[in-house]
């Protein structure tokens, strides 16, 4: 018989996934990015405001220090499990410049891959499957991926322009309250651009001491607030390291959304759990960019002050634009986002498919960011002032104000 007419027998090895992967949250953004370059692809000019992906470039000196460093032996080697020692120096020493915040490098800091990476791991070190998480809604989806990675349950704090998209504690049921072991915060807030006062953190101590609950304060746009006011660390609140700790990250303060640089900041059990943790997983980040990091904590904040004046400037065209064609929104207060209600006989999703196919503007619908999402759409100031500019005047077109 010809060998070469001979069929392979059909293989029978079949990949059975781990059952957790059927229960990890779509990834809402992924969808939003196919949908954009669906339509540049067929030729279309698409200002795209709907992710947070910063459009300016880090600073010269962050990446010369980066050049330099990667030119030294030292870092060609691992990188100390838990970062160099320097890196963590550096945030300590932004934090106590910035907000008068005291925190002992070695036990209170943990250098991550980005903040992402620390709020996916927090639920992993401290929920057992069926423990219970508050969770901001709208919020950022990535904190309900840590939360089914852990295999615990959430209940959502709804987030209403009523209370300034803060959450109210009174509202969370008593049996919640006392099942909770972990609540996420985040202000300035993405999706709603919202900030916090000194008294809601007070608040928020009060209500995590009560209750034995863990605060993860999520800061990651705390560098960038308008108006002359600077956004308010958690961890400035008196009581704050007993209860909780804050994830820093150098994404959007510097233009480093590549570079994967963030931090884990406060109470020190609960750094020694993220460390032993990703002690297992990790060998920290590549030592030269431990050291451009280092750059851009400790030499001249003068870049940040430029890019948060450069985003207020941007938000101030928007709504200038937005005005002219009858299109009334609240200034966002601080972030890089704007929380855009929807007209009337829109959903979120069908008014951000409307954007996109008729006006050519990319926008994140509202209710990928949870249930009380819906009504509202997110905008990025992640383009120049004309393009959006450009972006208001095409919706003006719309004839929907």
């Amino acid at each position: 018989m010809n060998s070469s007419h001979v069929q392979p027998a059909k293989s029978r090895f079949t990949i059975e996934p781990a059952e957790i992967m059927n229960h990890l949250p779509t990834q809402f953004f992924a969808t939003l990015v196919q949908d954009v370059n669906r339509e540049i692809m067929a030729g279309h000019d698409v200002i795209n405001l709907g992710q947070g992906n910063p459009d300016r470039p880090t600073p010269k000196h962050i990446v010369s220090s980066l050049q330099e460093a990667a030119d030294n032996p030292l870092y060609h080697k691992y990188s100390p499990f838990s970062g160099f020692p320097f890196l963590k120096e550096a945030i300590a020493h932004r934090y106590k410049e910035d907000y008068g915040v005291q925190l002992d490098p070695e036990t209170e800091v943990a250098i991550l891959f980005g903040g992402k990476t620390g709020l996916v791991e927090l639920p992993q070190v401290l929920l057992n499957p069926g423990d219970v998480c508050l969770v901001p809604d709208p919020g950022y989806p990535d904190y309900w991926s840590g939360v089914a990675l852990a295999k615990a349950e959430m209940s959502f704090m709804p987030l209403l322009a009523s209370n300034d998209f803060l959450p109210d504690y009174s509202a969370i049921s008593e049996q919640d309250a006392n099942k909770a072991k972990l609540m996420f915060l985040n202000y300035p807030n993405n999706p709603t651009a919202a900030i916090a006062p000194s008294s809601f953190y007070e608040d928020t101590v009060e209500f995590a001491a009560k209750h034995g609950i863990v605060v993860a304060s999520d800061f990651a746009y705390g560098a960038i607030g308008f108006d002359g006011h600077r956004p308010i660390s958690f961890l400035e609140t008196p009581g704050a390291k007993e209860v909780g700790v804050e994830f820093y990250t150098l994404s959007k303060t510097y233009n480093m959304a590549g570079w994967r640089v963030g931090f884990a900041l406060g109470n020190a059990e609960i750094i020694k759990l993220i460390n032993q943790l990703q002690d297992h997983m990790y060998v920290s980040l590549f030592g030269g960019i431990q050291a451009a990091a280092q750059t851009a904590l400790t030499s001249s904040q003068h870049c940040v002050t430029e890019l948060v004046a450069r985003y207020e400037s941007r938000r101030n065209a928007l709504y200038s634009e937005l005005e002219n064609i009858g299109y009334n929104a609240k200034k966002p207060g601080g972030s890089f986002f704007s929380w855009l209600p929807v007209p009337k006989g829109y959903t979120s999703a069908s008014f951000a498919d409307l954007l996109l196919r008729e006006a050519k503007v990319a926008v994140a619908p509202g209710i990928g960011f949870g249930h009380h999402g819906e009504g509202y759409v997110r905008v990025g100031l992640l383009s120049d002032e004309e393009r959006l500019r450009e972006a208001a005047r095409r919706i003006g077109k719309l004839g929907l104000f």
